[in-house]
């Protein structure tokens, strides 16, 4: 053998190998039982073999498919100005929006319009946009509103990294919506406060003084009454019970219905000394302090009863009630109700604190889950500040000794530790979680950043297993058939030279699929399509080669002359029409979107190996029975 020959047919080795070695770990794992996948779990392997393996995608895999839209009402409102937030912006944003949607009409059209109509003068409540007229404020509304858009995209993307779903499709849809395909989720639960999550987090002062506590309930006492005096007087006493349905029976099985919140830490490691404190409770039904009476108080903390929680939350929403709250302050509510006296009855924490933040999650650099705690056996997350947030935090311990602060995720307290000694380093960290997957959760959306607008649920659907299997049984079923017609008609249309052909193209197969799996990508019911196109489009450069040869061979050429002139000849158009497939499969890749990407990538990778396959590996197979004898016929 030449040297020339056995550097072909080592390369052609080399690449076999490659291959081999690279589908190896999806041959390995799908290969596994439940049994064998559970070992290996425990054993902290399995993630490592799931990094190296071709992952089906969602339509093969099943998993969820999810709409968001941002929510523009809030965004808005965020948007007002301290202090600004009457009935008359509320009134205007919420009508706006209901109009916006009955007749499929641009909000910020709908808002300007009907804010010139009633006189209200927008410059007013959003004073850090454009200070001209109405116009150019709802020119820099929606500006800022669409860059949120923008931004939350691009978080979104960032969390679900790294939240391990292979090839995930993030797209936008239309102005205010992103769509969210992941393969392979179990737990849709967890996946979708993942991604809705707008991990805005604070650490806001608790409000220590409780005679101001007191003053306060009493003002919402005084509001609430004159908010049902109101109600009376408009409508009527049994009309406006029967409107509002708030009775504490309602909202004990409207609190049942509710899905719970996260679970946090123990009472005694958010508030010090709470055990042994002696809860005032009130009397309920009292009309003179309708407040007071569905609540209980202590060490600064209101407790509502969950029966009372959705009634209480819609009335501190309400204008006249939040007027009673000082302007310096606001209540905000705990993440998870908690049985406070060991009698089965669940309270959830309502904390009058602050009203501006001391500081916010912009300053952190790194969050991490992990086991720790006062026991050592609790899940936190350490977070990590940068130095302008490492100094002010410092600034902020020292001063508050003996203080509780708060931290706030999404505007829900998740805990209020008392700072006992002042944190120079910048370091401190999240308790009381409920298990590792949420530690993990949390640190992955305080990494990927704070959503700039909040984003809701407009559409999911989720992908079941069956339809999964049909689809992965059928697909595979189309590729062997369209494999072994290829494979028949090339040995009965081109006997011997059919076989070398047919050798290139399982070779073409083995190297297109390596790829993939080298590539991390997914394989979807389209790029199984994509690869039906390929065993189709790899056996056609064979076509042209044999037909030139044969065309030799009937001039009178010998065998090895016919096959030279055969490859030289025939390399002219099979790049030609290659290459044309290859930049069309480019194109789509670049403008298409999900499962055309999936079709371009497979098509892509297929084509450039199709000649690799067809001039290459088939010409060494030649050479390697035309090297030492002379032959004097070719089965083609």
């Amino acid at each position: 053998m030449s040297g020339k020959l056995w550097t072909r047919v080592s390369l052609v080795v080399l690449l076999i190998l490659i291959a081999a070695y690279v589908l190896y770990p999806s041959i390995k794992y799908y290969g596994l039982t439940n049994s064998e996948k559970t070992e290996l779990a425990e054993a902290g392997k399995l993630n490592d073999l799931e990094k190296k393996i071709l992952h089906p995608g969602l339509d093969l895999q099943g998993g969820m498919h999810v709409v968001l839209e941002v929510d523009l009402e809030k965004l808005l409102k965020s948007r007002v100005r301290q202090g600004g937030l009457d009935d008359k912006i509320v009134n205007l944003i919420d009508a706006s929006l209901e109009e916006a949607r009955e007749n499929d009409a641009d909000f910020f059209n709908v808002f300007n319009r009907r804010a010139n109509a009633q006189g209200v003068r927008l410059a007013l409540y959003f004073p850090s946009y454009e200070k001209g007229p109405n116009d150019d404020v709802v020119d820099a509304l929606e500006a800022d509103a669409k860059d949120a858009v923008d931004r939350a995209e691009e978080i979104i993307r960032n969390r679900v990294d790294q939240f391990g779903v292979s090839e995930p499709n993030i797209q936008r849809q239309g102005q205010w919506r992103v769509i969210v395909e992941l393969a392979g989720v179990t737990d849709q639960a967890q996946a979708r406060g993942l991604i809705q999550a707008t991990a805005l987090l604070e650490f806001v002062l608790v409000r220590e003084d409780p005679q101001l506590l007191e003053d306060v309930i009493s003002k919402i006492d005084k509001a609430w009454v004159e908010v049902d005096n109101l109600k009376k007087n408009t409508a009527g006493e049994s009309g406006a019970d029967a409107a509002d349905g708030e009775t504490t029976q309602d909202q004990s099985a409207e609190t049942t219905e509710a899905p719970a919140d996260e679970e946090v830490t123990s009472l005694e490691q958010l508030l010090g000394e709470e055990d042994g404190d002696t809860l005032s409770v009130q009397g309920e039904g009292d009309v003179n302090r309708p407040f007071s009476s569905l609540i209980s108080v202590g060490n600064n903390v209101i407790w509502v009863p969950a029966k009372n929680y959705r009634m209480i939350q819609r009335y501190l929403e309400k204008s006249a009630i939040r007027e009673a709250i000082p302007f310096d302050s606001r209540f905000t509510w705990g993440s998870e109700p908690r049985d406070i006296q060991g009698n089965g009855q669940d309270y959830y924490p309502l904390y009058l604190m602050k009203k501006e933040a001391e500081l916010t999650g912009d300053v952190i650099t790194d969050a991490k889950e992990s086991m720790g705690g006062f026991s050592g056996a609790e899940f936190v997350v350490h977070l990590t500040m940068n130095g302008e947030g490492a100094k002010k935090w410092a600034e902020i311990t020292a001063a508050n000794i003996d203080k509780r602060v708060a931290i706030v995720l999404d505007d829900k307290v998740q805990m209020a530790p008392v700072i006992r000694s002042k944190i120079a380093d910048g370091r401190t960290q999240i308790e009381g979680l409920n298990d590792i997957t949420e530690a993990k959760h949390m640190a992955i959306v305080l990494r990927a950043g704070a959503l700039p607008a909040p984003m809701q649920i407009e559409e999911e659907r989720s992908i079941g297993a069956s339809l999964g299997a049909d689809s992965v049984r059928q697909g595979t079923n189309a590729v062997l058939i369209g494999f072994v017609l290829v494979v028949i008609f090339m040995i009965l249309y081109y006997r011997g030279a059919g076989l070398i052909a047919d050798m290139a193209l399982i070779l073409n197969l083995l190297f297109t699929l390596a790829v993939l799996a080298g590539l991390g990508a997914t394989l979807t019911l389209p790029g199984i399509a994509g690869l039906i196109l390929t065993v189709g489009m790899s056996v056609d450069a064979n076509v042209l080669i044999f037909e030139r040869i044969r065309e030799e061979l009937r001039r009178g050429k010998t065998v090895r002359a016919a096959i030279d002139t055969g490859y030289s000849k025939a390399i002219t158009t099979i790049l030609d029409a290659n290459i044309t497939t290859v930049l069309a499969a480019l194109v789509l890749w670049q403008f298409g979107t999900g499962t055309v990407k999936g079709f371009a990538t497979v098509l892509f990778w297929g084509i450039l190996s199709s000649m690799v396959t067809a001039i290459f590996v088939s010409r060494t197979v030649f050479n390697i029975f035309t090297e030492r004898r002379t032959l004097t016929k070719l089965s083609i």
